[in-house]
């Protein structure tokens, strides 16, 4: 069967759904997007997600919001349309382009099978790069916000992965912490969590925001402050969060093992947390 996806109010096959050329998203990378998960046909954090957007949408005055109303009804009839249960859903909306004067804004919803990453890596965890090419400013117009002006993460990225990395960690001009190319990053000492604040600048991440829930809720002190790569390097557990990945353990800052060079006990407790709270989702579906 085709994958179909949800463009501007039809699902369409893949291979035929297609924006004008005029599209800000194509010419200059304008516009917002959203990853996440479904599990047993149920958008897990959906209403979080599409937050986020908004916030982002009145922050750069971009004028897409009257796509999010759309949206939790694009999904399931995205996830519907491709018989699709356990799911990565991505959704974006690009505004209308400078020609054309009946042109409005588009949304796009599109959604693949998938069963997260390989079970495997959980076990024995992610080996991480240090980003030193690239900052991470406040100067940036576009930190903290899910654009689809994304390269300079795919750049690093590529980095982390030809020296056999699955991530790679950002830091701010003065050496602080911020995060992940696709995730958030927490560490572990002691018996509480630590992360970068908001305003380092980071992604405000849904599954970050979800994982101080999950901890508070534990009775785990978390602390949201600066961050330097010595804290990282000391830590006795490093993970990385996203809505895909969910929590994903760090054994490995490129040649430096962390702790035992398993995952570890704090790690391995929220991570249980986060699956049985994605069950809960499944049976309310």
């Amino acid at each position: 069967m085709s994958e179909k996806v949800y463009l501007n109010g039809e699902i369409v096959e893949l291979s035929k759904a297609a924006v004008t050329v005029s599209n800000p998203s194509l010419l200059h990378g304008v516009g917002l997007f959203e990853t996440l998960r479904s599990y047993d046909g149920r958008a897990f954090l959906l209403q979080r997600h599409i937050e986020r957007m908004i916030n982002s949408a009145k922050h750069f005055d971009m004028p897409v919001l009257e796509l999010t109303e759309r949206i939790p009804d694009a999904v399931a009839a995205v996830l519907t349309a491709n018989k699709l249960k356990n799911a990565r859903i991505r959704f974006t909306a690009m505004p209308p382009g400078a020609q054309g004067e009946n042109e409005g804004p588009t949304l796009l919803v599109a959604a693949q099978e998938t069963a997260g990453y390989p079970p495997a890596l959980y076990e024995r965890g992610m080996t991480v790069h240090l980003n030193t090419r690239w900052r991470q400013s406040g100067l940036d117009p576009l930190a903290g916000h899910k654009t689809t002006s994304y390269f300079p993460r795919l750049l690093a990225l590529r980095d982390a992965q030809a020296a056999g990395c699955g991530e790679a960690l950002w830091f701010t001009p003065d050496n602080r912490l911020a995060e992940a190319c696709m995730s958030n990053v927490f560490i572990v000492k002691g018996n509480g969590l630590r992360t970068p604040t908001l305003d380092t600048p980071v992604l405000p991440g849904i599954t970050r925001e979800v994982v101080i829930e999950l901890a508070a809720r534990a009775g785990l002190q978390v602390e949201q402050t600066a961050l330097t790569v010595n804290d990282l390097l000391d830590a006795d557990e490093v993970f990385l969060t996203n809505a895909i990945m969910e929590i994903m353990p760090v054994t490995r800052i490129e040649q430096k093992a962390l702790g035992n060079e398993k995952p570890g006990p704090i790690t391995s407790q929220l991570l249980k947390a986060y699956d049985e709270m994605t069950r809960q989702a499944e049976s309310t579906s």
